[in-house]
């Protein structure tokens, strides 16, 4: 009796466990599948005239160099500025506390590559990528971006956007294997579902603060 009473639980507990999978992996294909159409190559980006191009940040060393993630997205940032894609880049990332700084290895990487400082802005306060697109839009007051990331991470930011009623377009920044990226993808799937929800509720951001408007000048987000 005490078999079969354990083999029930089990069989409900599997069912259960299938019942999520397939919950977790419908909002997946829904996220994926609803912007999808939305990452264009970059040739087809120089035309959009963006109000600014958002480059996410993805960790630094150390020594304050640029992760090769993100170093690769920096990279790409820079090339639709270039093009003419926006005449500014807004540097979205971690700068928590002051032993850990993403956003001025960003601008610095930029400023190196001949980008003029003043068109180079920081989102201190990019802790997330829901909080990096939500402040793009209410901090930094642009109405149109360019979300450079890598591929697999760009379908949730640009969901974002698009629950947040941004309009957003993204560019991929593959521009080399990388390592873990099977993890990654694993965390990715979860995060979908994560932002999903917040994209549902649309929570404040960790700060918010006084306008900052892209049509400035960046050196004043210096810090």
């Amino acid at each position: 009796m005490a078999l079969f009473k354990r083999r029930g639980i089990i069989r409900r507990l599997l069912g259960w466990i299938l019942i999520l999978i397939l919950i977790l992996g419908g909002i997946n294909l829904y996220v994926i599948f609803k912007v999808k159409g939305r990452i264009v190559p970059l040739e087809q980006a120089a035309g959009i005239k963006a109000d600014c191009v958002l480059v996410l940040g993805a960790g630094v060393r150390g020594d304050g160099a640029p992760t090769p993630m993100l170093k690769d997205r920096l990279t790409q940032g820079i090339a639709l500025y270039q093009v003419g894609a926006s005449d500014r880049l807004l540097m979205s990332g971690d700068h928590g506390t002051p032993e850990y700084d993403e956003v001025n290895a960003m601008k610095q990487f930029a400023v190196d590559s001949g980008v003029p400082s003043e068109k180079v802005f920081m989102d201190h306060a990019g802790f997330s990528t829901y909080e990096s697109v939500y402040r793009a839009q209410a901090v930094f007051q642009a109405k149109k971006v360019i979300i450079v990331s890598q591929g697999y991470h760009l379908y949730r930011a640009l969901y974002v956007a698009d629950a947040l009623g941004l309009e957003a377009y993204g560019v991929t920044a593959d521009l080399q294997p990388y390592q873990g990226q099977w993890a990654r993808q694993g965390r990715e799937a979860l995060a979908r579902v994560k932002d999903f929800f917040f994209g549902l509720f649309k929570p404040a951001p960790t700060y918010l603060g006084e306008a900052i408007p892209v049509s400035g000048n960046g050196d004043d987000t210096a810090g």
